[in-house]
């Protein structure tokens, strides 16, 4: 799979969407936690999409790469704020268990990409991605009771 080679277009493209993901989830989070989490990881499912189906054009890797920072941009601020809130008053401790769950998550990330690199090549990375994204929503849509309790949010006054 051949890509565009303007790796600072990318990157900008990559950082301004991001940036307007962050402002968009600081926008809406308190009141529509879920629903962003959902979106998210919908957008990120459509940037794996694209790239899967036409990342090798550049209209389509550009749409992707957009899609994918403004996914990327709010992702932590939601899952902290997901987190903080299933735990209630152990939030300290929901907050340490999610970086070292990001920790994980980064290394299986790079080891399931080099394996998928040995054996198939990079044209499987937007397919494992996307089937990722499937598996993050069904949790999401499954976690609706604990994860992403009805009613208003919780106080953060202590």
């Amino acid at each position: 799979m051949q890509v565009p080679g303007r790796v600072d277009l990318v990157l900008l493209l990559f950082g301004l969407a991001a940036l307007a993901g962050i402002w968009f989830t600081g926008r809406i989070i308190d009141r529509a936690l879920r629903r962003l989490v959902l979106a998210g990881l919908t957008v990120f499912g459509l940037a794996a999409l694209s790239l899967g189906l036409g990342g090798a054009t550049p209209p389509l890797f550009y749409l992707a790469i957009v899609l994918w920072g403004l996914a990327f941009g709010g992702a932590a601020t939601q899952l902290q704020t997901a987190s903080a809130d299933a735990a209630g008053h152990e939030a300290d401790l929901a907050q340490a268990m999610l970086t070292a769950v990001f920790n994980l998550a980064i290394f299986g990330g790079g080891a399931l990409g080099a394996a998928l690199l040995d054996t198939v090549g990079p044209a499987a990375f937007p397919w494992a991605v996307l089937a990722l994204a499937a598996v993050a929503s069904i949790t999401a849509l499954s976690a609706r009771g604990h994860g992403f309790p009805p009613g208003p949010r919780p106080s953060t006054d202590r």
